[in-house]
């Protein structure tokens, strides 16, 4: 059977048919990159290190092939990240590079340090998040506006990686054994979550050709750069900090992005889940029927008042503003409910888009789960203790599984499962967030 034959049968043509001069451009500055990291850094890596690195070259290599748009943020962030190394670098000490040029060089001071590039991120998820709101209240279900939402948030994921990147290499640059990848603490996977659900949007934004949900979904990602700043200034979590021991193992590179994996597809999921229930709800004329909306809206769109009693008055007032502001937006985008429903997609399209976040999220959280197990064993001497964060993984995995299995076993279709989706927001919020403030226990080193 000639190549011909088998692709007439098999109905789609082989991986590697096709590929443009920049996707084997892309291939092989990945399989460089992974060269130069063997030759430069090599010694420093344990076996399992390696296997990691030589791992991620298939992984981004894949995707991106899989995605066009990935090819080009990864090149990017790649060549901001080399930029601001070398302008580090100008002025070496004994550990390669003086920090202390991040305060005095002005694309470091202003934009490529992490701290600055983080921040950068902050301003352009507000950005975006208005831009796609001002959408609505233009003509046409693709206008400028949205673009411009859809631009912004491209920009806040590339300046996200970007910062990650630069601190993850400033970390090396302090002192020996202290360099780490940034997932390690609140404020680094807090970036995290940010760049991981915009850019899973995006992704989806793309696919369904729609760029409605990003006022709802960059909400969510809104929500957590507030908090972000709120624990900036309170805590000064920018700063960066030795790995305490449990820390130090390369179970944390695997295990930290497949959970966030999880956590944030799950609050993508609770967003269109919320624009399902707008749309479902648009001609509700009875607004106590709202009320139930309209509490989880507030809870699921912003942080509510996370300080704690006998926090500073600032930080107090800080929560109270943030609060009222939430309210004042849930408020508006139910009042506004009929004009916003007719921008928004059909419900069919956000019910399987719902589908499709929660059931990636759900296989990544599975490994992530699995791994934090394996991760335990080594740390702690057993796979499972109840600690309350296991405990609180392990009823955020039966929410979801349950969802899933009533989907595709029962058919769970409609206001049910959207419901169900937003509800299961609540149950992650806590488990992410709830845990670290109430709870204590081995993951204690979390805490707020």
């Amino acid at each position: 059977m000639n190549t011909a034959t088998t692709t007439l049968l098999l109905g789609r043509s082989h991986p590697l048919s096709g590929r443009s001069p920049y996707d084997w451009l892309f291939a092989l500055l990945a399989v460089a990159g992974a060269v130069f990291a063997f030759s430069r850094y090599g010694e420093a890596m344990d076996v399992y290190e390696k296997g990691i690195l030589v791992g991620s070259v298939p992984a981004v290599i894949w995707l991106g092939w899989f995605w066009g748009p990935l090819r080009t943020l990864m090149l990017g962030v790649t060549g901001v990240t080399l930029l601001a190394i070398s302008l580090y670098s100008r002025t070496p000490d004994a550990f390669g590079a003086d920090l202390a040029a991040g305060e005095k060089v002005f694309l470091l001071k202003y934009f490529l340090s992490s701290q600055s590039a983080i921040l950068w991120m902050c301003v352009l998820c507000f950005m975006s998040t208005v831009f796609y709101w001002f959408g609505f209240a233009a003509r046409g279900t693709d206008n400028v506006a949205q673009r411009l939402g859809s631009r912004f948030a491209w920009g806040a994921v590339f300046m996200a990686l970007t910062g990650t990147m630069v601190r993850w290499w400033e970390s090396h640059q302090i002192g020996a054994g202290i360099g780490h990848i940034p997932v390690s603490n609140l404020y680094e996977v807090f970036v995290l979550f940010c760049w991981l659900t915009a850019l899973f949007y995006l992704y989806f934004e793309q696919h369904y050709r729609t760029r409605a949900l990003g006022a709802f979904v960059m909400l969510v990602v809104s929500a957590a750069v507030g908090f972000l700043l709120w624990y900036t200034v309170a805590r000064e979590a920018q700063q960066i900090q030795p790995l305490v021991p449990a820390l130090q193992s390369w179970w944390m590179k695997l295990h930290v992005p497949a959970n966030f994996i999880g956590y944030g597809t799950f609050a993508l999921s609770a967003m269109v889940a919320f624009a399902y229930l707008i749309k479902q709800h648009a001609g509700e004329t009875a607004w106590w029927k709202l009320a139930p909306l309209a509490l989880l809206g507030i809870v699921l769109c912003f942080e509510p008042l996370v300080f704690r009693p006998g926090a500073q008055t600032a930080g107090a007032s800080y929560w109270i503003v943030y609060f009222g502001i939430s309210a004042l937006i849930v408020g508006g985008i139910l009042f506004a409910r009929r004009a916003i429903a007719e921008k928004l997609p059909a419900l069919e399209l956000l019910d399987d888009l719902m589908y499709k976040a929660i059931a990636v999220g759900f296989a990544f959280f599975t490994i992530a789960t699995i791994l934090g197990a394996f991760w335990a064993a080594e740390a702690w001497g057993g796979y499972w203790s109840w600690d309350p964060k296991e405990t609180w993984a392990l009823i955020v995995w039966l929410n979801y599984a349950a969802w899933l299995h009533m989907r595709l076993m029962k058919g769970l279709r409609g206001s049910m499962s959207a419901w169900w989706a937003l509800a299961g927001l609540v149950v992650t919020s806590f488990a992410f967030l709830g845990v670290n403030m109430f709870l204590s226990g081995l993951h204690s080193y979390g805490e707020l």
